[in-house]
C-alpha cells in the first residue's frame, strides 16, 4: 500500500524547488519588509475564544477527492469570520488539496482573523512564504520531519513572528514538542492511509504538557464531540470537511457554533 503522505512529501520537495527558481528568500524579504501590519496571534485567539473552531477553508483532499472544486475565497473566508470562526485555515497545497498561495494573500485581504498556513512545511523557504502572504502561523507535521527538523523550523518561524501548531498523531510524536510550538494539535487522520479516529485525540489529552495550547483536528463533525474534547483540555478544533461539504460553509459554520452554544 502506498503511503500517502509520502507520496506529497516528494511531491512537495518538487514544488518549492520550483518555487525557488521564482523568488529568493531574499526577494521574499524584501517583501515582508513592505507588507501590511502584523496579522493577530493564533495561540491568542484559541486562548480567547469560547468555541475555538478553527474553520478550513479546502477544496479538495486525498480521501474523497474533490470537497467543493468551485470555491471561492471570497466567498467563504468573510463568512467564516462575521460567523464566529477563532482563526482559519487555509489550504495551499495544489496538487493534492486544490489550494494556493493566492488564496493565503487574498484570505488575509478580507480578514483580519488570524490565518494558518497548512501546508507540508519541510523547508524554511515556505515559513517565508507564509509571512509574505499574511499568515498567522504555519504547521509542522511531526510525521514529516525529524525531530531536529521540527525544532529548527519552529525556531525560524518565530523569528519571523509565526505561531507554530506542531501536529502529532501518536504518543512517539511527543518528543517533536519544543519550546519553540505555540500549539500541540492531534490530529485523527492518520496521513498514510487517512483512516480517521476521533478516540486519538482522547488518548492523548493529558499526556501533552499543560503548558501548550491543545487542539483536535480531522473528524470533528457534531457539537457534543467539541464538548468532550473542551472537557479534556482542548481550546481548539480544526475543521474542514464539515463546513466546505455544503453549498455555503460560512452559514454551516454558522449553525454549528448555534448549537455548540
Amino acid at each position: 500500500m502506498v503511503n500517502i503522505l509520502d507520496k506529497i512529501i516528494a511531491n512537495k520537495r518538487l514544488e518549492v524547488e520550483r518555487q525557488k527558481q521564482q523568488y529568493s528568500i531574499n526577494d521574499i524579504m524584501r517583501f515582508i519588509v513592505d507588507s501590511v501590519e502584523k496579522p493577530k496571534s493564533f495561540k491568542e485567539a484559541l486562548i480567547s475564544s469560547p468555541t475555538g473552531i478553527i474553520a478550513e477553508f479546502k477544496r479538495r483532499s486525498p480521501s474523497r477527492d474533490w470537497i467543493f472544486k468551485d470555491a471561492k475565497v471570497e466567498d467563504v473566508i468573510p463568512l467564516y469570520s462575521q460567523n464566529g470562526a477563532s482563526a482559519i485555515s487555509v489550504l495551499t497545497d495544489m496538487d493534492f488539496f486544490g489550494g494556493n498561495l493566492v488564496d493565503l494573500e487574498k484570505a488575509r485581504s478580507l480578514t483580519k482573523t488570524p490565518l494558518l498556513r497548512k501546508d507540508f512545511v519541510i523547508d524554511e523557504y515556505q515559513l517565508y512564504q507564509a509571512a509574505w502572504k499574511g499568515a498567522s502561523a504555519i504547521l509542522l507535521i511531526a510525521s514529516a520531519l525529524s525531530i531536529e527538523q521540527t525544532k529548527q523550523l519552529a525556531k525560524e518561524a518565530k523569528e519571523l513572528s509565526l505561531d507554530v501548531l506542531l501536529e502529532i498523531h501518536n504518543e512517539q510524536e511527543l518528543a517533536h514538542i519544543n519550546d519553540q510550538v505555540d500549539v500541540v494539535g492531534v490530529n485523527n487522520r492518520n496521513l498514510g492511509t487517512f483512516v480517521t479516529d476521533v478516540q486519538i485525540s482522547f488518548d492523548l489529552a493529558d499526556k501533552i504538557p499543560s503548558e501548550f495550547v491543545k487542539i483536535s483536528e480531522s473528524g470533528i463533525s457534531q457539537p457534543q464531540t467539541v464538548i468532550d474534547l473542551q472537557s479534556v483540555g482542548y481550546k481548539g478544533f480544526l475543521m474542514g470537511e464539515n463546513f466546505m461539504k455544503t453549498a455555503n460553509p460560512g452559514k454551516a459554520l454558522e449553525d454549528f457554533i448555534t448549537q455548540l452554544r
